[in-house]
């Protein structure tokens, strides 16, 4: 992106003073891949505007009233804002007023944290760094900037931010700005559930999730969004685990892929677990009927967020199934009655599989014996799903039609009845989905039904 912000700095021309800020300097600075080029300059909007469009470029005014204009860029959106300072944060979201025509210095100053506060010239000079950020950057810490208390006071989702920019990043939140975040849970508090809900998702994403979770669950946040999970700190397991269970929780976010659905069904799979723990008068402790409490903790929990209809589906599809452990001793006909129940929950086996594995392995405990038991469990279900077996009643050779035609009766509640045995028997034997073989087999139902 360096050849197009040139030549946008040249057509701003060199009083622009236009600089690379935020989370972009930040990335670049330690080579990580990023999507967002923010940029700042001293030129007013207008005039912001008024030259980039003499030099031929597409602008879009989408923020004139903080001094932000959108700028494509070989297509790619750039925002240009106009050196700025904020008025007071009154609703604990954003400024009542902006001050346009500041220095990039106090520009840089109404920033969250010092990682972020950093300025990168486009036409080169050094970097602007009043806060120390690069130093931060260096030590692997997350420092406010300035007076911690003040910075979440302005803007509630900056305690949110901190425990996502630790997981992202696997860097520790500095003393004062961590000791600062549970005096500012009232204005955390105002922030909407929409934005809570991206932030906690791009911490479940992050390569150090355990770090964020954590930082959620010891400064109080969690309790704000997610009090169902409150419960799981501390709820002791049985010997088939090393680890309680929010520490379960902990390393089982962390050993599943970086998929938002996999990742928030990780965090919630077992909140059912401590309201269903019983313990026998052997002393073992059990977890009957777990699953059914973790799918509504999840599913108070993800409506409570709003998270989309497709991530509730998957996330609870994902729960619902992770307490299947298929065996050795299976038969193929139970294999694909299981394959047929992800399918009917629109669950794909690679991702129950991945889940499970993940799950596995978070107990901590020898787990060699485990992966090739997993290994071979999930090559056999592969094998049988790559045979196309009949899993609904979509896929039977005879259709509802033909079914009606061979029974000469109009449908009703007979014919789904019906269906459902038919398919039960393919499954049972997929030789028999032919027409012929159903055929014979609806008729002989049909006659024993006495229709």
């Amino acid at each position: 992106m360096w050849a197009p912000l040139l030549r946008l700095a040249d057509a701003l021309g060199e009083e622009a003073e236009l600089a690379v800020v935020g989370g972009a300097v930040r990335d670049e600075l330690l080579g990580r891949p990023h999507a967002d080029w923010d940029l700042a300059t001293k030129l007013l909007p207008q005039t912001v505007m008024a030259r980039a469009k003499a030099a031929g470029l597409r602008v879009i005014p989408t923020g004139l009233q903080h001094g932000t204009v959108t700028i494509l860029l070989e297509d790619r959106p750039v925002e240009v804002t106009t050196f700025r300072s904020d008025g007071d944060y009154l609703d604990g979201r954003r400024p009542e007023s902006v001050r346009l025509g500041v220095s990039l210095e106090e520009d840089l100053s109404r920033r969250d944290f010092t990682i972020n506060a950093m300025a990168l010239p486009v036409k080169g000079g050094p970097l602007v760094d009043p806060f120390r950020g690069r130093a931060d950057l260096e030590k692997r810490l997350l420092r406010a900037v300035g007076d911690p208390l003040q910075r979440f006071a302005e803007d509630g989702l900056r305690t949110l931010r901190a425990c996502r920019f630790a997981a992202q990043l696997g860097f520790q939140v500095e003393p004062a700005t961590l000791a600062a975040i549970p005096q500012r849970l009232e204005v955390a508090r105002k922030v909407a559930v929409e934005r809570v809900f991206t932030e906690l998702t791009k911490l479940l994403c992050g390569a150090a999730p355990q770090a964020g979770l954590d930082l959620l669950a010891r400064t109080g946040l969690l309790d704000l969004w997610m009090p169902e999970l409150r419960p799981m700190l501390g709820c002791g397991q049985n010997r088939h685990h090393r680890f309680d269970v929010w520490t379960h929780t902990l390393e089982t976010v962390r050993e599943v892929p970086a998929d938002p659905g996999l990742r928030w069904a990780a965090l919630l799979h077992d909140a059912g677990k401590p309201g269903a723990r019983t313990a026998a008068p052997e002393g073992e402790v059990h977890f009957y009927g777990h699953e059914a409490g973790s799918l509504d903790a999840a599913a108070a929990v993800l409506a409570r967020l709003k998270a989309s209809q497709a991530l509730q589906q998957d996330v609870l599809a994902l729960i619902r199934h992770h307490g299947t452990h298929p065996t050795e001793a299976w038969s193929d006909a139970a294999c694909r009655r299981f394959l047929r129940k992800l399918a009917d929950d629109g669950l794909e086996l690679a991702r129950w599989a991945a889940f499970r594995l993940a799950d596995q392995r978070a107990k901590g405990i020898e787990m060699d014996a485990r992966e090739r038991e997993h290994d071979g469990l999930l090559a056999r279900l592969e094998a049988l799903a790559a045979a196309a077996p009949p899993l609904s009643v979509r896929a039977l050779a005879l259709d509802g039609a033909a079914l009606m035609k061979l029974a000469d009766r109009k449908g009703g509640p007979w014919l789904g009845d019906l269906q459902r045995q038919l398919l039960e028997a393919v499954i049972e034997d997929p030789a028999l989905n032919t027409p012929e073989a159903l055929a014979d087999l609806a008729r002989q139902r049909l006659e024993m039904a006495g229709r």
